[in-house]
């Protein structure tokens, strides 16, 4: 069967990932921070007969990335999706920034995905798939910015796009992996809110259909989860 890793899979995205490729029949390694707190995930893998296994890993701890990369050696992940993600503090605004909140939003929403491939690029690379995909936001595309604000969101996540098109050319040479930046739309989440446009399953599903049409002709580039392409 074929592997996905999940980060962040405790709710909201992560969750609906872990779900949906579950019921498909994958083999589900979910990543979560606080296992202990994440009860609809310990209930879909007690329900998953196996296919979902859950690991204890903070992203922003780079030594604990390293540690689980040594405990799945030989593991082969077929799509590695990097969806731990964060706003960061809501009430940071021009004139009033938080720069220790702007090195934590740094550090979860572009370190952590590059630190994520340094450490997997072994296991993404000997699987069939060879996918490493991130959930990113159209709040990072400078080009379709009208509205301003959102300092740390925007940046952190233009950051983390600008790292997925310099892996998708050096993990493309190397090891044949597609990596490519993702969309999820507005969604009914933690981070959406409640007046959001979609639900989670219904971006999930989408982003589903984006990442299995990924080839070496549409890697490097910015998706959203219907499937439309998104300027920088």
């Amino acid at each position: 069967m074929p592997a996905v890793l999940v980060t962040g899979a405790g709710r909201g995205l992560g969750l609906e990932f872990a779900r949906q490729y579950a019921e498909d029949g994958w083999d589900v390694l979910a990543c979560v921070r606080a296992p202990q707190k994440a009860a609809d995930l310990q209930r879909l893998a007690a329900e998953s007969q196996g296919r979902v296994a859950v690991h204890t890993l903070d992203v922003t701890d780079f030594a604990a990335i390293d540690t689980l990369a040594r405990q799945l050696s030989g593991r082969a992940i077929d799509v590695l999706i990097n969806n731990a993600g964060t706003m960061g503090s809501r009430g940071s605004t021009f004139g009033s920034s938080d720069f220790a909140d702007w090195e934590q939003v740094f550090r979860l929403n572009a370190f952590a995905p590059l630190k994520m491939a340094e450490a997997f690029a072994g296991h993404v690379g000997r699987s069939s798939e060879k996918k490493l995909v991130s959930v990113s936001t159209i709040m990072a595309s400078m080009a379709r910015n009208n509205m301003g604000g959102f300092y740390a969101y925007r940046a952190s996540k233009a950051a983390l796009n600008a790292i997925v098109v310099s892996l998708a050319i050096d993990l493309g040479r190397r090891h044949g992996i597609l990596a490519a930046a993702l969309h999820p739309g507005w969604v009914r989440t933690d981070m959406g809110g409640p007046r959001a446009e979609i639900d989670a399953r219904a971006s999930v599903a989408g982003m589903r259909r984006v990442i299995a049409s990924l080839t070496r002709e549409r890697a490097g580039r910015f998706w959203a989860y219907d499937g439309s392409e998104l300027p920088w």
